[in-house]
């Protein structure tokens, strides 16, 4: 098995940033339909059940669940096929501990963000536009610790 990781390791890894990237788009774009969604009920008169709020429902449930559910288990399984191949992790090291502690953050907020749409979508979210506005941060924040960890390795 560890050959064969060997072997595999410039696809594993080719996949794995792949997989990286579309639920990173994922995590930065559904709390910003977010915003608009919650600033259509507050400034532009959107009620819900209209159209626009069910359009706006739409996009979320399918931006989840067609794209980043899928990208983020993706990016897990590639990860943990990385850890295990042989002479990638050097577990002595800081940087894969801060990494993981940024990939687990990151589906923390997956998880979040899945439970947010659900308040969405029966009429019990509390939040502001300018509260998604703020949590829209908390991916570039991860995103710079997770990179620093595995390129600059400190």
């Amino acid at each position: 098995m560890d050959l064969l990781l060997t072997d595999l390791y410039p696809w594993i890894k080719a996949l794995h940033v792949m997989s990286v990237i579309a639920w990173m788009a994922g995590l930065f774009y559904l709390p910003r339909l977010y915003v608009y969604h919650v600033e259509g009920y507050e400034r532009r008169g959107v009620v819900p059940g209209s159209e626009m709020d069910l359009l706006f429902q739409r996009q979320e449930r399918l931006l989840l669940k067609a794209i980043m559910t899928p990208a983020m288990i993706s990016t897990w399984l590639f990860g943990l096929l990385l850890v295990f191949t042989q002479n990638v992790v050097d577990w002595t090291a800081v940087w894969p501990w801060t990494k993981g502690a940024g990939v687990i953050a990151m589906t923390w907020f997956h998880f979040w963000l899945a439970g947010q749409r659900l308040k969405l979508a029966d009429g019990t979210n509390r939040l502001t536009g300018r509260n998604y506005r703020m949590m829209n941060e908390l991916p570039t924040v991860l995103m710079i610790v997770i990179v620093l960890s595995v390129i600059v390795k400190f």
